[in-house]
């Protein structure tokens, strides 16, 4: 008898059909591509969260940076007879600065070297000594002896500057370093010091700081150990070695004063970037205009560090001083393609509180 074969291993030599292959591809296809969708859309949210991430700790370390030297503003010399007169600084900078105020917005050029389009720069000066910050009062000067009141004050290896005794036309304040202290003497040379003149002791790491954004990263340099008011370009060597980034992907600093102009002072009421020169008043009113201002406002925009694709900010950030001080990034490529977030603050000037007496 034939034996007949099997149904089912008939059903397994046959194997698959064409149209089988085809449609198991097609669902492997669809598959694949719903599996690359969402690990695309996963990277990217990745990479843009993380993007965000490092925005937000660059944006909260420089905006620190600032309000620590900003409230130091002044300490040192809190007076008149010191405020707006130019100060001539020691190697290595070995120049003159055009005024002496705790916050000056966009000093002159040649103090501070403009930043990237679109930016503030600021210079903050501040002293570390613990003497009084009103400084002492000059009795006798003979020489590189000048004779003060409390010769105590003051040690070796400080740094002090001499100051008329009252607001002067023509004022100018040399910052130089005392060599010996011998009471009633502090001995210091070519400090520019005159009888009744007022000694301000600005110890022994006093700071001169500019701040300002360069090639997309807030950069910071001291007067004290570089001449900041160099010759600064994006490829200058230079001015690479003397202006250190401390915060990167920062695109935009803008800051205003916070100026009382009732009398008597009440509180501040105006905002805005004007900064007081020597040639506009009297040195008097000049110190006093200075002395008006008793905080700043400042914002800072950190940007995203990941590029994106399609446009993701139809306009730039906005902050309270937008009337005065807009915040603009059209200079930048692709700017409109990046994320932006903007830190903004009031920092009080405290070393300021006896500005009443510009009443």
């Amino acid at each position: 008898m034939k034996r007949r074969p099997s149904p089912l291993r008939n059903a397994l030599a046959d194997g698959f059909t064409l149209v089988e292959v085809m449609v198991a591809m097609v669902i492997g296809m669809i598959g694949l591509i719903i599996m690359m969708q969402v690990f695309s859309a996963a990277e990217s949210q990745r990479r843009t969260t993380t993007g965000t991430g490092d925005a937000q700790s660059n944006g909260a370390m420089a905006l620190y940076a600032l309000q620590r030297d900003i409230r130091q503003g002044g300490y040192g010399f809190n007076a008149l007879n010191a405020m707006g007169c130019p100060l001539t600084l020691p190697a290595p900078a070995s120049r003159t600065l055009s005024q002496i105020a705790p916050v000056l917005i966009n000093p002159p050029t040649a103090d501070v070297p403009a930043g990237d389009a679109g930016t503030d720069t600021l210079l903050i000066a501040y002293g570390n000594n613990e003497g009084p910050p009103e400084g002492d009062v000059i009795t006798a000067t003979n020489g590189s002896l000048i004779a003060v009141r409390n010769a105590a004050n003051y040690l070796p290896n400080q740094w002090v500057a001499a100051a008329p005794a009252a607001p002067l036309n023509g004022c100018a304040l040399t910052l130089a370093q005392v060599s010996a202290v011998a009471a009633p003497n502090v001995t210091v040379a070519a400090s520019g010091a005159v009888d009744g003149g007022t000694l301000f002791n600005l110890g022994d790491a006093p700071r001169i700081r500019a701040y300002a954004v360069r090639a997309g990263n807030l950069t910071v340099c001291d007067y004290m150990t570089a001449n900041c008011g160099a010759a600064c370009t994006a490829v200058d060597g230079t001015c690479s070695a003397s202006w250190i980034p401390i915060a990167s992907n920062i695109v935009s600093l803008r800051a205003q004063y916070g100026s009382d102009t009732s009398t008597p002072m009440d509180g501040v009421d105006t905002w805005d970037q004007t900064t007081p020169h020597q040639a506009t008043a009297s040195q008097a009113t000049h110190a006093c205009l200075l002395a008006r201002a008793s905080a700043v406002r400042i914002a800072l925009v950190a940007r995203n560090s990941q590029l994106d694709r399609d446009q993701v900010t139809a306009q730039a950030p906005t902050w309270a001083g937008s009337g005065g001080a807009a915040i603009d990034l059209s200079g930048r490529a692709n700017w409109q393609n990046y994320r932006y977030k903007v830190f903004e603050t009031v920092i009080p000037l405290r070393n300021l509180p006896w500005m009443d007496a510009c009443t």
